[in-house]
């Protein structure tokens, strides 16, 4: 991986207005213009700027995962909608321009794909890892905390010379009786678990800045953090409304003779406009991945997060052994 961060922005539409029960009809169809940034960055690439016009909030080109075709690709959501607390089993499939199911894949940070799943309101994140049956279908157990409308993302590079790294997005429904939360409040702490993580620097719109987030546990520096997905630490952010995705990978990497395992985990990342942003940190130490959620604003407001300390989100990845 190369050592500079990689981001990947898509937009997402925003969620209709729920009644006081959200019904099973179908899901919200994707948009195909409007704001949002460029489109996703490839692994292995420097760093990417959003590609947004911060005035209008414009993209110069339509914007990766804001549809759920690009490049001749499609993201087929076979469970467009599920019963909200209950288990159930989320299966989709990538689609080429033929119509078939991909079954190839270039792997990427030790997986061919990876699934992204946030909710409206933020408060629920999901980095996941589906298994793909032969024929090219993908599943996955899960069960939702909440009724309300969400939002996936497939991240994935089909196999084949010149194949470019996409991020296709498609709208889920939890059914269910449904209660309209509250928006997380600005926090650059977060507590998960007996570690509480850090943000320092800003997220600017339309310029890089570096983000460092530091690791302790009970008081102490955590000096030991381990490889997950080959790196010492993920970072996602979403952008509140409309869910704009930005996928950052950290500055360095295990084993290249200057990164640390801890306590800092440094990371360069280019907001698209200004605006509130829920950030989800994925570590790993002592076998466990956890999942640390901030939120911070990009713009005027920028370096303002307040200074409370946030529980993590409701997430699949902490307390998972590996």
């Amino acid at each position: 991986m190369n050592t500079a961060m990689k981001i990947t922005v898509s937009t997402a539409v925003l969620a209709a207005s729920f009644g006081a029960a959200y019904g099973v009809g179908g899901a919200v169809g994707p948009v195909t213009a409007g704001s949002g940034p460029a489109a996703h960055a490839g692994h292995g690439a420097g760093t990417a700027s959003a590609g947004a016009d911060v005035g209008s909030g414009l993209a110069d080109s339509p914007a990766g995962g804001l549809q759920v075709s690009e490049a001749g690709y499609t993201l087929d959501l076979k469970t467009p909608r599920l019963e909200a607390g209950q288990q159930s089993e989320l299966r989709f499939a990538i689609r080429d321009e033929a119509g078939r199911q991909v079954t190839a894949y270039q792997r990427e940070h030790d997986k061919e794909l990876h699934l992204i799943l946030a909710s409206r309101d933020l408060a629920t994140y999901r980095h996941l890892h589906p298994t793909r049956a032969e024929d090219g279908t993908w599943s996955i157990p899960l069960s939702l905390p909440a009724a309300g409308d969400y939002r996936v993302f497939a991240d994935f590079t089909p196999a084949g010379k010149d194949k470019k790294n996409l991020t296709l997005g498609a709208d889920l429904a939890a059914s269910g009786p449904y209660k309209a939360a509250e928006p997380p409040t600005p926090s650059r702490t977060a507590a998960v678990d007996g570690y509480t993580v850090t943000v320092n620097g800003d997220l600017r719109p339309g310029s890089a800045g570096e983000l460092k987030l530091n690791v302790t546990k009970e008081g102490q520096a955590v000096t030991d953090l381990q490889p997950y997905l080959g790196a010492y630490g993920h970072l996602v952010a979403l952008r509140s409304g409309d869910l704009a995705y930005l996928h950052v990978h950290p500055n360095g990497e295990p084993g290249d003779g200057t990164t640390k395992a801890g306590p800092e985990i440094s990371f360069t990342a280019t907001a698209p406009t200004a605006g509130t942003y829920r950030l989800f940190l994925d570590f790993q130490h002592n076998g466990t991945v956890r999942t640390a959620a901030f939120t911070v604003q990009a713009g005027a407001a920028a370096g303002t997060g307040g200074g409370q300390q946030e529980p993590a989100a409701e997430n699949s990845t902490g307390s998972h052994r590996h």
